[in-house]
């Protein structure tokens, strides 16, 4: 028991130099005013407080546009890890290596890589134009940031879902197959309960990132709509508002721990998991 204390002390330090600490100094920045020791409520009053509503607004339209893009990676992604899951260990090794390797590039040169795709000039409209048809507006709207998170995020969800599949023993859908069950039933009956923890953390892994991104509203929504990732950038680079920036990000962190605290209570299979594994 010692070693092992022993040895976690590196990584007992890490966390509290690296995510203890400046989660303290936000706290601590988000509870005084601007230019002042003084400890105050004000950052937080002000956001709820704000001018027609702007703050709770942006907040609502960061959460629609996160949940959006979290169904469709699902919706997409679901039925991927599906098919790689029924395939030889080779192939789904391939498949799995194709669908991680566009991750391997910066996330920056990633998006810009859509707006060569998207923009007026670019390589879908000139596509049109060859064959007569007329330029479409593919760029700096709502269509085009949906495409670029789910583009970015879908391999956050597609994981999680297929190292819970590569799990299920075939001996349970043959079981259910000698029971009268058809494909579908066997899917809904057995597969599906099973990965619903594959589900849950591919949710968690979509949604985090995708409700606190600032980098695609930015580039393919030509920041024409402000989301909560591009408030917070704003505060703290551009009105140089520290303060109010650190009260922005506790208040999204709480929103983003209320979300898997609400994910985690619909994890009720865990224990039948377990058991069945």
């Amino acid at each position: 028991m010692k070693t092992t204390r022993i040895l976690g002390i590196p990584y007992y330090v890490w966390m509290a130099i690296f995510i203890v600490l400046p989660l303290v100094l936000m706290l601590v920045l988000s509870l005084q005013a601007r230019g002042s020791d003084d400890w105050t409520l004000d950052n937080f009053k002000n956001f709820f407080a704000s001018e027609n509503g702007m703050y709770m607004r942006i907040i609502s339209d960061s959460t629609v546009l996160a949940g959006y893009s979290t169904v469709l990676c699902l919706l997409i992604g679901y039925p991927v890890a599906y098919f790689v899951s029924k395939l030889p260990s080779r192939q789904s090794s391939f498949f799995l290596i194709m669908l991680v390797l566009p991750t391997w590039l910066n996330f920056l040169l990633r998006t810009y890589s859509w707006m060569n795709l998207l923009g007026k000039n670019g390589l879908i409209n000139k596509f049109l134009v060859f064959f007569g048809l007329k330029p479409m507006n593919l760029l700096y709207n709502n269509g085009a940031i949906l495409l670029g998170m789910v583009y970015n995020f879908l391999p956050f969800m597609v994981y999680p879902i297929y190292s819970v599949m590569a799990k299920i023993k075939p001996t349970f859908l043959e079981a259910a197959r000698d029971l009268g069950a058809s494909e579908f039933q066997a899917f809904w009956k057995i597969t599906f309960p099973l990965t619903i923890p594959g589900i849950i953390t591919g949710i968690m892994m979509v949604f985090m990132p995708a409700v606190s991104t600032f980098v695609i509203p930015e580039l393919l929504g030509g920041g024409q709509r402000m989301y909560i990732g591009n408030l917070i950038q704003h505060q703290f680079l551009q009105s140089g508002d520290w303060n109010m920036g650190s009260a922005v990000s506790i208040l999204m962190m709480a929103m983003i721990l209320v979300a898997m605290f609400i994910l985690n209570k619909f994890d009720a299979t865990g224990d039948k998991e377990d058991a069945l594994w």
